[in-house]
C-alpha cells in the first residue's frame, strides 16, 4: 500500500510562480484601470474623455485576462492535469 503523500502529486513550482506573477501584474493594472476610468468620467467636457474611457476599458480587459490566465495557472499547478 502506497502512502498518502506518494498517491497526491506534488505541487507544480514553476508553474504555481508563473501564475503569481501574473496575478502580481495584474494588480497595479486594475488600480491603473479604475483610475483611468474614473478620470475619464471626472473630464466629460473635453476631447480626451474618449481617449482616457478607451484606454481605460482595454487595461480593464487586461487585467481580467491576467487575473483568470493567473487563478487558471496556480489552480493546475496545485491540483495537476486534468
Amino acid at each position: 500500500m502506497k502512502r498518502e503523500t506518494e498517491q497526491r502529486g506534488h505541487t507544480n513550482k514553476k508553474l504555481l510562480v508563473k501564475g503569481l506573477k501574473r496575478l502580481a501584474v495584474a494588480l497595479p493594472v486594475l488600480v491603473l484601470s479604475t483610475y483611468v476610468i474614473t478620470f475619464s468620467f471626472l473630464n466629460k467636457e473635453t476631447l480626451p474623455l474618449y481617449i482616457t474611457l478607451t484606454l481605460g476599458i482595454i487595461f480593464m480587459g487586461i487585467t481580467l485576462f491576467l487575473l483568470f490566465n493567473g487563478l487558471r495557472l496556480v489552480i493546475r499547478s496545485v491540483f495537476g492535469e486534468r
